[in-house]
C-alpha cells in the first residue's frame, strides 16, 4: 500500500456513539456462553475483561446519579433556608462542588462506555448452535447438490482462455487503464454480463417479491460500521479523499435503509435487491486467482437483503438461499450448497450458506453466493428496530444478506459450462430474450 493510500486508511473512522454491538445485559447473565461463542470463533475468552469495564462504567454512572440526587436535595434545602432568611452559602458551595464532581463522573462514565463499545466492536458475531465447528473451509458441511457436471468430449478451457480467444475479454487493456485485477469486456460478452444482471433482477422482483433499489455507491462511516466492515476491515475497502467509502457490496446501503428506524411489525419482512458495481481492495489476496475474473477489484453483483422478524429469520434465511439457487437452476448450472463452519464464516454472520457453482475449466466448485443470517448483530450496530403488535417497547430486527448472484462469476460459469469444442459459447435459454435472441456467441457475435 502506497503512503498516500495508507494515510487515508490510517485516518480513524468514527465509531458511532451509542451503538450497542452486543447486549451487555446478556453478557452479564451469560459470560460463559459468550466466551464459548468466542472460542468457537477461535478467540480467547474476554467476558471477564468486558464485565470489569462494565462494572467500572456502571459505578461511575451510579456515582453521577447519586450526586445529581444530592444536588436536587440540597437545592430544596437552599430554598427552605432562604425562605427563612438564613445563610445558604455553605449549601451553595456544596452544590457548586457537586456540579463539578458530577461532570467529572459523567465524563469518566462516557469514556468507559466508549472503551466498552470500541472493544465490543472488534468481536465477530457469535455462531448459531447448528453451525459446525471448524478452523477453515475444510470444516464446511455439504447440505445438498443440484445438477450433474457435464462430461465434455474435449478438454474444457477456463473462462479467460475462452474469452480471450473470442477477442471479447481483454485483461491487457484493463491493465493499462487500471492495473491488475480489472477486465475489459467487449461486444457479446459485455452484453451477456448485462443480460445476466437484468435476468437476476427481474427474477427476484417479479417472482420472489424483492423491491428493486438503486442505492448510492459511496457511503459514510456509519453505514460501513453498521454492516460490520468497520473498524476491523478498513483495508479491505476503498476510501475516497473525502472520507466516503466505495461499497464492497450493495449489502451496505440496502441493510442500512433500516438504520435508526423503527418499523411496525406488520411491515416485516422488508426485502430489497440491487444490481450494483462492487469495489474491494482484495487485501491479503496476493497470489490468489491472479488469472481471469474470479477475484477482481471491481465487479457487479445482484444483492438480496431482508429485514426480518427475529422469530422468522431462520425461515427467511432458507427462503433467500432458495431464491439464489433458483438463478442457477434457471441457467442450468450445476452447484452445491455448503454450510460454513465457525472458522470460515464472515465477521457479521451467525450462520452462512455458500452456494458453489461447478467450473469445468477448473474442475472445481467455486463460491458464487453467500447467504447469511446476521441475527441482531448488524441491527444493534445501526439501531434498526421494530415495534411489536402489542405496542410494548421495541425489539431489534434480524438482518440477512445474500448474493443473488455475483454477476461476473455467473458469466464465468456460463462460459465454462456452455463452451463448445470450436470455442463458441451457447447462450442459456433463459438469457436469450435478454440477448436479442442470440443463441451462440462466437468471434462475430
Amino acid at each position: 500500500m502506497d503512503a498516500r493510500r495508507a494515510a487515508l486508511y490510517n485516518r480513524p473512522a468514527i465509531l458511532p456513539f451509542g451503538r450497542t454491538m452486543f447486549d451487555l445485559r446478556w453478557i452479564r447473565d451469560n459470560p460463559d456462553a459468550f466466551d464459548r461463542g468466542l472460542a468457537r470463533r477461535g478467540l480467547a475468552p474476554r467476558s471477564a475483561e468486558i464485565l470489569a469495564r462494565d462494572a467500572a462504567w456502571r459505578s461511575k454512572e451510579t456515582a453521577a446519579q447519586d450526586i445529581q440526587a444530592r444536588r436536587n436535595r440540597l437545592s430544596k434545602e437552599i430554598g427552605a433556608v432562604k425562605a427563612q432568611g438564613g445563610d445558604a452559602s455553605a449549601l451553595l458551595a456544596q452544590v457548586s462542588r457537586d456540579k463539578d464532581l458530577q461532570a467529572a463522573a459523567e465524563q469518566e462514565a462516557a469514556g468507559l462506555r466508549r472503551e466498552i463499545d470500541e472493544l465490543l466492536a472488534t468481536f465477530p458475531n457469535l455462531p448459531a448452535d447448528d453451525v459446525p465447528d471448524g478452523a477453515d473451509e475444510r470444516g464446511n458441511a455439504l447440505i445438498r447438490s443440484h445438477g450433474v457436471p457435464a462430461e465434455f468430449s474435449f478438454a474444457p478451457k477456463e473462462h479467460f482462455a475462452l474469452g480471450e480467444a473470442l477477442g471479447l475479454m481483454d485483461f491487457a487493456a484493463a491493465g493499462k487503464l487500471s492495473g491488475a485485477r480489472f477486465v475489459v469486456l467487449r461486444g457479446a460478452l459485455a452484453r451477456l454480463e448485462r443480460a445476466i444482471g437484468q435476468f437476476m433482477v427481474d427474477l427476484h422482483t417479479r417472482e420472489f417479491g424483492y423491491t428493486e433499489v438503486s442505492p448510492p455507491l459511496l457511503v459514510r462511516d456509519d453505514a460501513v460500521f453498521g454492516t460490520g466492515s468497520l473498524p476491523k476491515f478498513a483495508e479491505d475497502l476503498f476510501r475516497t479523499t473525502t472520507g466516503l467509502w466505495l461499497i464492497p457490496t450493495a449489502e451496505v446501503p440496502l441493510t442500512n435503509l433500516a438504520m435508526d428506524r423503527i418499523v411496525e411489525e406488520e411491515e416485516l419482512p422488508l426485502r430489497f435487491t440491487a444490481w450494483t458495481p462492487c469495489f474491494r481492495s482484495e487485501a491479503g489476496a496476493a497470489g490468489k486467482d491472479t488469472r481471469g475474473m474470479i477475484r477482481q477489484h471491481q465487479f457487479s453483483k445482484v444483492e438480496l437483503v431482508s429485514i426480518a422478524h427475529p422469530d422468522r429469520s431462520g425461515e427467511e434465511h432458507e427462503r433467500m438461499t432458495a431464491c439464489a439457487e433458483a438463478v442457477l437452476q434457471r441457467l442450468g448450472l450445476p452447484y452445491r450448497v455448503m454450510l460454513l463452519c465457525t472458522g470460515d464464516m464472515g465477521f457479521a454472520s451467525r450462520k452462512t450458506y455458500d452456494i458453489e457453482v461447478w467450473l469445468p475449466g477448473q474442475r472445481a466448485y467455486r463460491e458464487i453466493s453467500s447467504c447469511s443470517n446476521c441475527g441482531d448483530f448488524q441491527a444493534r450496530r445501526m439501531k434498526a428496530r421494530f415495534r411489536p403488535k402489542d405496542g410494548k417497547g421495541t425489539r431489534f430486527v434480524h438482518t440477512l444478506n445474500g448474493s443473488g448472484l455475483a454477476v461476473g462469476r455467473t458469466l464465468i460459469a456460463i462460459l465454462e459450462n456452455y463452451q463448445r469444442e470450436d470455442g463458441t459459447i451457447a447462450v442459456p435459454e433463459a438469457l436469450r430474450p435478454y440477448m436479442g435472441g442470440v443463441e451462440v456467441i462466437g468471434r462475430d457475435v
